[in-house]
């Protein structure tokens, strides 16, 4: 799914003392103003924050507007999509299974869900529940997301069975590659073993005792709650990610047959308390020792446990200072280094909207953050200034740091994207366009139709609603897709010919070197399908 820039990706964490000594500490006291000018000066609609310091939440509070243009402020009780954030919130639902010896970690996959299949058979033996939340299943970077980014129509469970058409990318178990399907298989065998859907599930056996009331399982009652934050993004730059800030479509997001992945819808109040659990290994906030849990102690040992290497790619200067010295993947969670420190944490974004969750449990302080834009360097540059105030560091403006960081990452890529266009815009193309309409399928996305009206070239992703444009010659038999939802990626469509002059297959890319990952057309390989 859409997600915060693969090189600021570290889903971090820190496994930290049972019990800290750390001396209490506050929050900055130039928090809020500090705040609002970076609010005001990057253009960020609005902003929540929490932080919970010592079993206590210290600070909860909304900064800005929930839409642009509109009066209505952020609060504690405002609710933001929360993206991959959510994949730990499924782990805790895993977890009470587990503790109620329902389900195990290491249960093969197969033996709740017998209808489960991964390309390679023997994975498909091998495959544990632990397998399914760690990225090292030999997919590739967000193998399958096209399935429901944008939202589609396919049922959960028919996203579980397009799986085993889509091939490897490496070997089982043999390195790490994010991905969001996986945690859609996750939540189709809490269903079978429940029988209970992920959102009911979830709703009623994570949220409801934890005390997250704002919290959202389900679109129906994200969308019916006055109190939330509209997304927001740059889309008049030429790329996403650059521009005027706009407000996009709120319903256009991420596919509910995902939503194990990142489909739940949070505040500041109930991430505070979502933060004290954490912390508190289980335990329920205000409980005292041996009092009521959400999940066991043992369980909370193994959600921060790494499994993964994640490998480290060092950050440039002027953000260099950040670049960890260990990385790995636990159970919804990352595992990584900061000045010394282990570190817990995971970014999460659905289109136009970005939170991150950050623990720090050897000096039992954790906070969130959450932003209603995609200015991602905002996020991490309040991230590392907690961080500094918390770990008692120099304070720096980690802020400025980030932004000219992703200034010059932005730049680079544009001006390589420049030197490598060998465009020929003279070239005409093989056929008469009627020649490359007609049916297509890809094994694990399935249909996609190409249609000539109008003199034009239409393309169509059928089990993707309202994913559908016009197709405008580029080159030769490439075209670039002009989608009638303009914040969709646009991606170039190859079309090669067999011997007879015929359409043999289509490969797609994304256009935009800034694409997010989620886009993952250079998977598909479309061929006619039967009947064309």
């Amino acid at each position: 799914m859409v997600s915060i820039p693969k090189c600021l990706q570290s889903a971090a964490v820190a496994t930290g003392l049972l019990f800290s000594t750390a001396a209490f500490a506050v929050p900055p006291p130039d928090l809020d103003a500090r705040i609002d000018a970076v609010i005001h000066e990057r253009g960020v609609p609005g902003m929540a924050v929490a932080i919970v310091e010592q079993g206590k939440v210290t600070h909860a509070k909304g900064y800005g507007v929930r839409r642009l243009g509109s009066p209505e402020p952020v609060d504690a009780d405002t609710i933001f999509p929360t993206g991959s954030t959510g994949k730990a919130i499924t782990v805790a639902a895993l977890a009470v299974l587990v503790d109620e010896k329902k389900i195990g970690w290491d249960d093969k996959v197969t033996d709740h869900l017998p209808g489960f299949q991964m390309y390679d058979p023997w994975v498909t033996r091998e495959m544990t529940i632990r397998d399914l939340l760690v990225h090292r299943s030999g997919l590739g970077l967000g193998a399958g997301d096209l399935m429901f980014v944008p939202r589609s129509s396919r049922s959960r469970a028919e996203t579980v069975h397009a799986l085993r058409y889509i091939k490897p990318a490496t070997s089982f178990r043999s390195g790490y590659a994010y991905d969001n399907v996986l945690y859609a298989v996750a939540g189709q065998l809490i269903e079978d073993v429940t029988g209970k859907t992920w959102e009911a599930f979830v709703r009623e056996r994570v949220l409801a005792p934890a005390g997250m009331r704002s919290s959202t399982t389900d679109e129906a009652d994200q969308f019916a709650d006055p109190n939330r934050a509209q997304p927001h993004a740059r889309m008049d730059g030429g790329f996403r990610g650059i521009g005027q800030q706009e407000v996009l479509d709120e319903r256009a997001g991420l596919g509910r047959n995902a939503a194990p992945a990142g489909g739940i819808a949070s505040s500041a109040n109930d991430l505070a308390r979502w933060l004290s659990i954490q912390l508190g290994h289980g335990r329920l906030p205000g409980e005292p020792e041996g009092g009521r849990r959400l999940f066991s102690a043992d369980a909370s040992r193994e959600m921060w446990t790494p499994q993964v290497l994640v490998p480290i790619a060092q950050f440039p200067e002027p953000v260099a200072d950040a670049t960890p010295q260990f990385s790995s993947y636990a159970l919804g969670w990352g595992v990584r280094d900061y000045r010394g420190v282990k570190i817990i944490e995971h970014g999460g974004a659905v289109f136009g909207v970005q939170t991150m969750v950050v623990l720090v449990p050897s000096k039992q302080v954790g906070f969130s953050l959450q932003i209603n834009s995609e200015d991602g360097e905002v996020l991490y540059g309040m991230m590392y200034e907690l961080l500094d105030h918390y770990l008692d560091a120099p304070k720096r403006d980690w802020m400025a740091d980030f932004i000219a960081f992703k200034q010059a990452r932005q730049e680079k890529i544009l001006a390589a994207s420049r030197a490598t266009d060998t465009r020929n815009a003279d070239s005409r193309p093989s056929l008469p366009l009627a020649g490359y309409a007609g049916g297509y399928a890809d094994p694990w996305y399935g249909p996609i139709d190409v249609r000539h009206e109008g003199g034009k070239l239409r393309i169509d992703f059928r089990q993707t609603p309202d994913m559908a444009g016009t197709l405008e010659h580029w080159q030769y038999d490439t075209f670039r897709t002009i989608w009638d939802d303009r914040t969709l990626e646009p991606a170039y469509v190859t079309f090669s010919l067999d011997a007879a002059g015929k359409v043999a297959r289509i490969t797609m890319k994304a256009a935009s070197p800034l694409a997010d990952f989620s886009y993952d057309y250079q998977d598909l390989l479309l061929t006619p399908a039967r009947g064309d």
